[in-house]
C-alpha cells in the first residue's frame, strides 16, 4: 500500500479528474450560453390553446413543468405577448384545463418597437376611419406599407440626427460663445451680431421642426386591425411594426433567412424596449473602442517599464519593492481602481480641463464627468501590472547566451535588446498582452463609476468635429447584461438578450485568446534559436 501511494499513482488519478471537472464545468457553461444564445431568433411556431371555460390562449410554448406539490400534472409556459393588452408576456396554463391544441397557420408575429411582440391575426387596414384594405388583402398590402414606413422612418431619423443635430450644436457653440464674450466684456455690437446669428438658427430650427411634424404625421395615419385569440381587435400603427412573420407557414429555408436577419439586427441594430429587444451595436462599438483605448494606453507603458525593471534598473531593493507593489496591485479589486479613477481622472484632470479650456461650460461638465477616455484609462491601469508581469517574465527566459553571444559581436545593450530579446521574448510579450486586454474588456465594477451607462443617445465617434468625443458616455457589453439581466422590469422577457449578449462577450474574448495562441505559435516557429 506504502508503495501505490508513494509511485504517485493516486496524485495523477487526482489531478486528472480535477481537470475533468474544470473542463466538464466550463463545458456546461459555454454549452448552456450556446444554446440559449444561439436559438434566441429562430422563428419558433405559434400554438393555439383551447381552454375548457371557453377562452384561447395564442403563443409560443417556452417551458413544460410539473406543478407544485401536484403529482403527475403538468403546466406549460408560453410567451403571449400583447403587453399592452395582457400585463405580462408570459403566462402558465395547467395542461389539464386545456380542451384542445391547434396549429393556427395564419397566426402572426408582429415585431413591435415598443411593448414587445403581439401575435394576432390580420384584419383591415385603415387610414384614419378610411377602410383601404380588407383582411383577404391584408398580407400582400402591407408589405408595400412597411417599405413605406421603413422610408418615412429614414426621413424622419435624417431631419433628426443631421439637419436637426447640427442646428442643435451651431446654436450650443453659438450660446457658449456669448458667455465668452460677455465674460471678457466685449461691444454691444458684437453680442447683437452673436444674437442675430442665433436668431437665424432658430428660425431654422423651426423650419425642420414642423417637417418633422409632418413626417411623423403622415407616419402615424397608417393602421393595422390586430385580432387577439380572444376575439379583441387592437389597433396597430404600421410605423409601430419592425418585423412581421407567419411562422406556422414558414418553410426552413425561411426561417433561416429570418434567423439570419434577426441575427444582423442584433449586431448592427440600435436597442429598444429598454434595451430588451432589438441590436447591441453601440454596446459592441463602445465595448471595442474602449478596449483600444485601454491597449493604447497600457501596453507600451507596461512593456517599457518591463524593460527598464528587467534589463537597465540595478537588481537592488528599491526594484525589489517596485516588483512587490506591481504583483500586489495585479492582485487589487478591480472597483478600488474605478473607486482612484473616479477621483483623479473624472475629478481630478477631468475637472482641470474644464476650468483651463471649456470654463464657458461650466457648471455643466465636459470631461470633469464620466466618460469613454477615463473609462479606458482606468482599466489600463488595472491591466499595467498584467503586462509588466507577463513582459518581466518573458524577458527573463531568454537565455543569458543569447544575450552574451550578441554583446561579443560588437552590439551595443540598446541594439541587443531591440534586435535579440525582444524578438525572443515577443511571444510571451504578446500572450501577457492578449490575456491582459481579454481581462479588461470583460470588466464591468470600474466603468460603471467611470463612464458606462445603460443607454448613450450618441456614439463617441461621428461626422461632427472634432470627431472623436472622449468625453462621451458610451454602453458596454459587460454591463449590459448586468443591466439587462438584473435591472430589467421584465425580466422574464429580457432573459434571451442576456444570453445573446454573453455569447458575442464570450465569442469576443475568446477570440482575443485564440489569436494569441495563434500568433504566438507562429512567432515560436520564426524565432526558433529562443528557448520557446
Amino acid at each position: 500500500m506504502m508503495k501505490f501511494w508513494r509511485g504517485g499513482d493516486p496524485f495523477i488519478w487526482l489531478t486528472g479528474g480535477a481537470l475533468i471537472f474544470c473542463l466538464a464545468m466550463i463545458s456546461g457553461l459555454v454549452g448552456v450560453i450556446l444554446y440559449q444564445g444561439a436559438s434566441t431568433f429562430w422563428p419558433q411556431d405559434l400554438t393555439l390553446l383551447n381552454l375548457e371555460n371557453g377562452k384561447r390562449v395564442l403563443g409560443k410554448i417556452i417551458d413544460r413543468q410539473q406543478i407544485p406539490g401536484e403529482d403527475e400534472k403538468y403546466r406549460l409556459q408560453l410567451k403571449v405577448g400583447n403587453r399592452d393588452t395582457y400585463g405580462l408576456d408570459f403566462r402558465w396554463v395547467d395542461e389539464d384545463r386545456i380542451a384542445s391544441v391547434e396549429d393556427p397557420l395564419p397566426a402572426v408575429v408582429f415585431e413591435r418597437v415598443e411593448w414587445g411582440d403581439m401575435y394576432g391575426f390580420m384584419g383591415g387596414i385603415y387610414k384614419g376611419d378610411e377602410l383601404i384594405e380588407t383582411e383577404s388583402g391584408t398580407w400582400h398590402k402591407l408589405e408595400k406599407l412597411l417599405e413605406q414606413a421603413a422610408d418615412l422612418h429614414e426621413q424622419i431619423h435624417a431631419v433628426e440626427h443631421d439637419d436637426i443635430g447640427a442646428l442643435n450644436r451651431k446654436i450650443e457653440d453659438l450660446r457658449l460663445e456669448r458667455r465668452r464674450l460677455e465674460r471678457e466684456g466685449v461691444e454691444v455690437e458684437v453680442l447683437a451680431d452673436n444674437e442675430n446669428r442665433s436668431r437665424e438658427l432658430w428660425n431654422q430650427y423651426e423650419s425642420f421642426s414642423d417637417r418633422l411634424d409632418r413626417l411623423r404625421t403622415e407616419q402615424g395615419q397608417i393602421e393595422l386591425v390586430v385580432i387577439l385569440a380572444g376575439g379583441q381587435e387592437c389597433r396597430l400603427r404600421v410605423a409601430d411594426i419592425v418585423r412581421v412573420y407567419r411562422p406556422n407557414l414558414m418553410t426552413t429555408k425561411e426561417k433561416m433567412v429570418a434567423y439570419a436577419s434577426k441575427g444582423w439586427e442584433f449586431i448592427a441594430g440600435e436597442p429598444r424596449e429598454s434595451n430588451t429587444e432589438g441590436g447591441i451595436f453601440p454596446a459592441l462599438f463602445g465595448t471595442v473602442m474602449m478596449v483600444v483605448l485601454m491597449s493604447l494606453a497600457a501596453v507600451p507603458f507596461g512593456i517599457l517599464a518591463a524593460l527598464y525593471l528587467r534589463e537597465y534598473a540595478g537588481q537592488g531593493f528599491w526594484v525589489k519593492m517596485v516588483r512587490v507593489a506591481v504583483n500586489n496591485l495585479a492582485g487589487v479589486p478591480s472597483i478600488v481602481f474605478g473607486m482612484f479613477g473616479l477621483g483623479f481622472f473624472v475629478y481630478g484632470v477631468g475637472g482641470s480641463i474644464d476650468q483651463l479650456f471649456y470654463a464657458d461650460a461650466l457648471p455643466t461638465p465636459t470631461y470633469g464627468t464620466g466618460g469613454i477616455l477615463w473609462a479606458s484609462l482606468t482599466l489600463a491601469l488595472l491591466t499595467v501590472p498584467v503586462v509588466i508581469v507577463s513582459t518581466e517574465e518573458a524577458l527573463a527566459a531568454v537565455s543569458r547566451e543569447i544575450r552574451e553571444g550578441a554583446l561579443a559581436l560588437g552590439s551595443t545593450q540598446f541594439q541587443m535588446i531591440w534586435n535579440v530579446v525582444l524578438p525572443s521574448a515577443l511571444p510571451g510579450i504578446l500572450t501577457g498582452v492578449i490575456l491582459a486586454t481579454a481581462r479588461g474588456a470583460g470588466e464591468v465594477a470600474p466603468l460603471m463609476i467611470t463612464g458606462v451607462v445603460k443607454l448613450a443617445p450618441d456614439l463617441p465617434i461621428d461626422a461632427f468635429a472634432p470627431f472623436f468625443h472622449l468625453e462621451r458616455k458610451f454602453m458596454h457589453l459587460g454591463f449590459h447584461i448586468y443591466d439587462v439581466g438584473f435591472q430589467s422590469p421584465n425580466v422574464e422577457a429580457a432573459r434571451p438578450m442576456v444570453y445573446t449578449t454573453a455569447l458575442l462577450l464570450l465569442t469576443i474574448v475568446l477570440g482575443l485568446n485564440l489569436t494569441a495562441i495563434v500568433v504566438r505559435n507562429k512567432l515560436r516557429k520564426k524565432y526558433a534559436t529562443s528557448v520557446f
